[in-house]
């Protein structure tokens, strides 16, 4: 009797087990990484970092109850993306958190499994990253940050807005920021549509911006454009600075940039791309496959306008721009 009700038992816990397992695996403690493409004291990928945690802890992931992340700052610099990717990868993490196309380009380089979903990425398909928007089709997805017709509406702005320009150039680091390629169609169809000249202007530090923005200066109708790119958006304040120095009008893609001073922004809402984030690194967490989850494509643009910056310059700005604008700078 007694072997019967040992046996009877058993068989009951090994039926019991999977469940009990199962409960267990789905209360461990998932790990998410992080890269970050900007620097730790940028303040506006500190509120995007934020944002991202908020909206996680929304979703039931709270930090040090089911969840752990892991963040590693790149500041821009290729060697630390490859360096912080590998250390990242390492430790094995249920999905990574990318925010940039190079640091995208250093995850993607070392894991082809691990799931990792992006942020501030302006051509996912053109850098291999997925195979198509609607079925990326690998391990990486995400959240892409514009389109490639942008180029032609930041040019057609900053006539509008600064309408004696006639020079433009396109200030840009190679190591960081994604080719502009992608935008030089639609930017050279308004160029030749308003009789303006563009020019590309590559830089590799920032001691090299002052040059590029004192050459514009130089004679009447210069202006800048500063496509999508993680060192000049970290350089913003300074490119703001000089700018006011030197008398030159900017149109900046990062919309935080009139906020350090710059003349005017349009573009996509960093943290909210970094709140919409959060929802497919949960579906992830839950099962998901990155492959089956098609690339966003941003809905909303921002435009900004700094009144005071324009004041300073001699612009005076059309009210139907400032009736257009989201939000106005005194």
């Amino acid at each position: 009797m007694r072997r019967r009700e040992c046996i009877r038992l058993f068989g009951v816990a090994a039926l019991a087990w999977p469940v009990i397992a199962h409960a267990q695996q789905s209360d461990r403690i998932r790990l998410v990484g992080v890269l970050m493409g900007f620097a730790e004291n940028d303040p506006v990928a500190r509120s995007c970092l934020a944002a991202f945690r908020n909206a996680l802890a929304k979703l039931g992931w709270t930090e040090g109850n089911n969840l752990r992340l892991e963040v590693r700052w790149t500041a821009d610099d290729t060697d630390t993306m490859r360096t912080l990717a590998k250390e990242l990868v390492d430790l094995r993490p249920d999905a990574i958190l990318s925010q940039t196309t190079p640091v995208t380009g250093a995850l993607a380089r070392e894991t082809p499994t691990i799931p990792i979903v992006f942020v501030t990425v302006s051509d996912p398909l053109g850098s291999g990253f997925v195979t198509s928007f609607a079925r990326p089709g690998g391990n990486i997805t995400g959240f892409a940050l514009f389109e490639p017709s942008m180029g032609g509406k930041w040019l057609e702005l900053l006539k509008e807005i600064a309408p004696r320009t006639v020079r433009v150039a396109l200030l840009f680091n190679p190591a960081t920021a994604v080719p502009l390629k992608i935008y030089m169609p639609s930017i050279q169809a308004a160029a030749s549509s308003l009789d303006i000249q563009v020019s590309a202007a590559p830089v590799h530090a920032k001691e090299e911006i002052e040059g590029v923005i004192a050459s514009q200066a130089r004679n009447p109708g210069g202006g800048l454009i500063v496509p999508p790119d993680s060192f000049t958006t970290g350089n913003g304040e300074l490119i703001s600075t000089l700018a006011a120095r030197y008398g030159v009008p900017v149109i900046h893609n990062a919309i935080s940039f009139p906020q350090s001073g710059g003349l005017i922004a349009f573009g996509t809402d960093f943290v909210d791309q970094f709140r919409q984030a959060s929802g497919y690194i949960d579906r992830i967490l839950k099962g998901a496959k990155p492959g089956d989850l098609p690339i966003q494509q941003p809905t909303k643009y921002a435009l900004v306008i700094n009144i005071k910056t324009a004041k300073a310059l001699g612009l005076d700005i059309p009210f139907y721009l400032q009736q257009r604008a989201d939000e106005l700078i005194e």
